[in-house]
């Protein structure tokens, strides 16, 4: 029991009562309520507090397990491409070495012995050639370089804009916090110099590209891109998913169900090889190739006002 509270006990409201017969009682109350509200006051700070320290571990976790998971396949990776190109070794190569480290014997090697060391040395030099056999197509390693390239490699969200603020260091960029469903809000630098008022943007629905890498742009973290429509006379909105649209939301494609990357490496230019392909229709619906960007349940994505223009 803190100190406020100590000072009200009976004693305490008798003296108020002396003090002042009519509203002794009442302000004796006063201070009651004040002492309890303070230190409920308190109470709910202290659990802010620690609920908000929860989230800060429980991301840095997720990150250490997704970190542990790419270390993982690396190693998987590694293990299987050792596999696959190491030099086998064959029976013949193993009873000439047999026969040339036995300590017992040490006469002169005999003609089959010599025979099969040549033989094993012409194997060698053809692989030195390149006359090895080829690897088959079906190889784990060959899997993500072969796939399709179409939009179901995008891992394309809805998120709810949290915030905007300009890019302490260039003008022309914003800096977007972005509710996408996880435990922490992702950070996104778009241009939004086109759209007449960005910070009407906070609040508002929108789709992001999720699963490129994180980069730093002017020094700050990006870890998303903002899907925007432009037309040709340099007006630009936000895609908006539909209404009833949450943030966390997938965005797909009934005539593209594929998997998407789990992030899209550069050297692929996957992003550069969809975009093209990105468009805004005649009825103001997003569309890939006529297959329209869809929250499944919950309806299509728009462009609030314009029509027949790109997707960026």
């Amino acid at each position: 029991m803190d100190k406020m509270d100590e000072m009200f006990d009976p004693r305490m409201f008798e003296a108020f009562k002396k003090l002042d017969p009519e509203d002794g009682e009442q302000i004796a109350d006063f201070f009651q309520t004040h002492a309890l509200l303070t230190r409920e006051k308190r109470l709910l700070q202290t659990s802010v507090r620690d609920q908000k320290k929860l989230l800060v571990e429980n991301g840095k976790l997720k990150k250490d397990i997704e970190q542990l998971r790419v270390q993982l396949k690396d190693k998987q990776r590694r293990r299987i491409a050792k596999a696959m190109f190491s030099p086998a070794v064959s029976p013949a190569s193993e009873q000439t070495t047999a026969v040339n480290q036995s300590p017992s014997d040490h006469s002169e090697p005999s003609a089959s012995a010599v025979t099969q060391t040549h033989s094993h040395r012409d194997r060698q030099s053809r692989r030195r050639r390149g006359e090895h056999k080829a690897r088959p197509l079906s190889a784990p390693l060959s899997l993500d370089i072969n796939r399709r390239v179409d939009v179901s490699r995008l891992e394309l969200r809805v998120g709810r804009i949290i915030s905007v603020r300009r890019h302490p260091l260039v003008d022309g960029l914003t800096v977007q916090e972005v509710d996408l469903g996880e435990s922490q809000p992702r950070s996104c630098v778009s241009k939004t110099e086109a759209i007449t008022e960005p910070w009407e943007l906070q609040g508002s629905l929108a789709v992001l590209l999720c699963n490129v890498k994180a980069c730093r742009l002017k020094g700050v973290m990006s870890e998303a891109r903002l899907l925007v429509c432009c037309s040709t006379n340099d007006v630009t909105e936000l895609l908006t998913p539909p209404p009833s649209a949450e943030p966390g939301d997938w965005v797909t494609f009934l005539n593209f169900p594929g998997e998407s990357d789990r992030e899209l490496q550069a050297k692929q230019h996957v992003w550069e090889l969809v975009e093209p392909d990105l468009s805004v229709d005649s009825r103001g619906v997003a569309n890939y190739k006529g297959c329209g960007f869809e929250v499944k349940g919950k309806g299509l994505c728009r462009a609030p006002t314009l029509t027949n223009c790109s997707i960026k």
